[in-house]
């Protein structure tokens, strides 16, 4: 038992380093850790509803997993193939894509869940 959880305290330990590694080193993930907290304040300054903050939740989630898969291939294809290389190129553009489809899903469910209640805040 006790060697179980010293094998799920390091995986938790990496995974966190790898979260802090890319927070560090990567600034598209720094953005989109500022969104997320700005989403975050938002939402609680204007009372969202539980509905609402799962949304929320699950968009910021998203952002953040697509970004740290697009981390991690690039540094794959980086290091596999550090010439450039018309698959690398198409790896790593798949990857970007994936974070923008994220970030466009993230922005419209911000639009439809914060939206509403900010313009009533602002023009009511």
């Amino acid at each position: 038992m006790k060697e179980w959880r010293s094998r799920e305290v390091r995986a938790f330990r990496s995974a966190g380093a790898g979260i802090w590694e890319a927070l560090r080193s990567e600034r598209h993930m720094r953005f989109h850790a500022a969104a997320g907290l700005a989403v975050g304040l938002l939402g609680g300054l204007l009372r969202v509803s539980r509905e609402d903050w799962l949304w929320l939740l699950a968009a910021i989630a998203s952002v953040w997993t697509a970004e740290l898969f697009n981390t991690a291939i690039e540094r794959t294809v980086d290091r596999i193939s550090p010439e450039k290389h018309p698959l690398a190129k198409a790896a790593k553009d798949s990857a970007a894509g994936a974070v923008l489809m994220t970030a466009v899903f993230a922005a419209a469910v911000g639009a439809i869940v914060l939206g509403p209640p900010l313009w009533r805040l602002c023009f009511e």
